[in-house]
């Protein structure tokens, strides 16, 4: 292993020591350092830095400042040990987040989706489509966090949802619907009839009885779309599954905004909800739908100090 290789073990070893997962950047920094390598670099320069910061040619301005944001941090921790160190600058490349517009599903949209997941075949596939944009729909849950649900996360009796997210160490408990229970065990019941002997314990099973994967969900998707006429250029774009999430957001507010709620005292229940650490990141998710945007504007109009 080389001099490279042998920092960044101890980088990431310590990194981690400090409370930090980084699975992310230990894999894009092993990457970096076989870059390093191949170039015959011993110690990190802003030019080979910047060199692989840009691959491959083409890509995201956010890609690239991602990347030199990672050897910036590992260069950082050298420059300490080894003054021949080259630190780049934090700027010297600038990538801003893309926020594609997300789609708002109508209900009517929704109850389209999933009669068109219900047509597909084999059954299970079928009924584990439908069940998954359903909960989607009323939770705003990520996709990953979807697939991670095992059965036992599931309280038919308290009507809780338990929602793992490894990526900051943190789990949350959602109340549920009981409709939305309902579902949940009629699916439940349906795949252990279909799939008696899954080799994963996760809530939503393939056709093989594993745990669902990203690609499994979205050619699936994919296909409901199609049936349903939600691809352009009948919309302006091809909606996705992460825009269930935008959808509840939204959909919450207005509701929050129709029963005369205080929307600033309640939006961190929201934030929670959608396992946010504040209510800043729910932001990102709330667009200016035209229901949205009316019922704000009546509340402008209409002070909650001035209504009786």
């Amino acid at each position: 292993m080389s001099g490279l290789g042998l920092a960044l073990d101890e980088y990431l070893a310590v990194r981690r020591a400090l409370g930090f997962k980084m699975d992310t950047q230990a894999g894009q920094l092993a990457g970096f350092v076989a870059f390093a390598d191949q170039a015959d670099v011993v110690t990190i320069t802003t030019e080979v830095a910047l060199a692989w910061a840009m691959l491959p040619p083409g890509a995201s301005p956010g890609w690239q400042a991602r990347r030199l944001h990672m050897v910036c941090g590992f260069a950082r921790h050298l420059h300490g040990l080894d003054p021949r160190t080259e630190v780049p600058p934090a700027d010297l490349l600038t990538g801003r987040n893309y926020r594609p517009t997300p789609y708002l599903y109508s209900a009517d949209e929704v109850d389209r989706l999933r009669a068109a997941a219900r047509e597909l075949s084999p059954p299970l596939r079928a009924a584990t489509l439908d069940t998954l944009i359903g909960l989607l729909s009323v939770t705003g849950l990520r996709i990953g966090e979807a697939i991670r649900l095992d059965r036992d996360d599931i309280d038919p009796t308290g009507r809780t949802l338990l929602v793992h997210d490894p990526k900051r160490g943190a789990s949350r408990l959602l109340p549920l619907h009981p409709s939305t229970i309902d579902a949940l065990g009629t699916y439940s019941r349906l795949r252990d009839r279909l799939c008696p002997q899954p080799s994963a314990p996760s809530m939503f099973v393939s056709t093989r009885g594993s745990r669902l994967a990203h690609t499994t969900i979205y050619t699936a998707f994919g296909e409901v779309l199609r049936h349903v006429g939600l691809e352009p250029p009948a919309v302006a774009r091809r909606p996705r599954v992460h825009d269930f999430r935008h959808a509840f957001a939204v959909n919450t507010l207005v509701n929050w905004y129709r029963d005369g709620g205080d929307i600033g005292a309640r939006l961190p229940l929201l934030s929670g909800y959608l396992g946010h650490a504040s209510p800043a990141a729910t932001y990102w998710y709330l667009s200016a739908a035209p229901e949205l945007l009316r019922l704000a504007a009546e509340r402008l109009d209409h002070p909650i100090w001035d209504r009786p």
